[in-house]
């Protein structure tokens, strides 16, 4: 963690938002496409869609279009207008802080209540016992790759709750927000940069070092790799 914050002074969340309505609904378009697309699509989708009651009063034909470039559009169009429903009936137009609350919107899971929560209500995060880590694609290579976990990578609840072993609850939103800009910046899916790695004397998945690739080979449970030496 601290080399990682060294290389990684600026590491912050990507997704553009004003308030944590915002943050749940560029949170839910971020699924299945980049921080990029999404923040494209959310300058002009925040000044049209203000609050719940803005998703509900268009045809979902007109809200499919307007998010069309996230892909899976009709499947986001749904979660949205039944996380708005949701929030106008249960929760008087405002966003819940609690995690027990926030997974009970439409299209909310662990991953996005997690970045929610812990953005937009940090005093909430830190006294909610429910509360975690989110883990995005991003994170769950990084865990494997550093034998965090010995689980597949898309296994995120284990790997959540591994890193909440791990990691000083005090950090728990800066592991995301480091794993994330490592695994965009240096340790790609395909082509991961060991040699321009700060943590690879650290890794036991260097290729620098000649070790093999525990994000492509899954070790066998209970196997750990040994760290990297130099």
């Amino acid at each position: 963690m601290r080399r990682l914050k060294r290389a990684y002074p600026e590491a912050q969340v990507a997704l553009h938002f004003s308030n944590a309505f915002e943050c749940v609904v560029a949170t839910i378009l971020s699924a299945q496409s980049t921080d990029a697309r999404v923040n494209l699509v959310t300058k002009e989708l925040f000044r049209k869609y203000r609050g719940p009651r803005d998703f509900l009063g268009v045809p979902e034909e007109e809200l499919q279009k307007d998010i069309q470039s996230t892909g899976f559009f009709r499947q986001k169009t749904r979660a949205l207008r039944g996380m708005s429903q949701r929030l106008l009936d249960d929760y008087g137009g405002r966003v819940p802080q609690t995690m027990a609350e926030l997974i009970t919107l439409p299209g909310v899971a662990r991953k996005t209540a997690n970045i929610v929560q812990a953005n937009c209500y940090p005093e909430a995060t830190r006294k909610d016992p429910d509360a975690g880590i989110a883990v995005d694609t991003h994170v769950g290579r990084v865990a494997v790759r550093l034998a965090f976990v010995d689980v597949n990578s898309k296994e995120a609840e284990k790997i959540e709750r591994r890193l909440m072993e791990l990691v000083p609850r005090k950090d728990w939103r800066k592991v995301t927000e480091l794993f994330i800009e490592h695994g965009r910046q240096t340790c790609d899916a395909k082509k991961p940069r060991c040699g321009d790695c700060p943590i690879e004397p650290l890794c036991p998945s260097s290729q620098e070092a000649g070790l093999g690739d525990l994000y492509r080979v899954t070790a066998k449970p209970g196997a750990r790799r040994p760290l990297a030496k130099k």
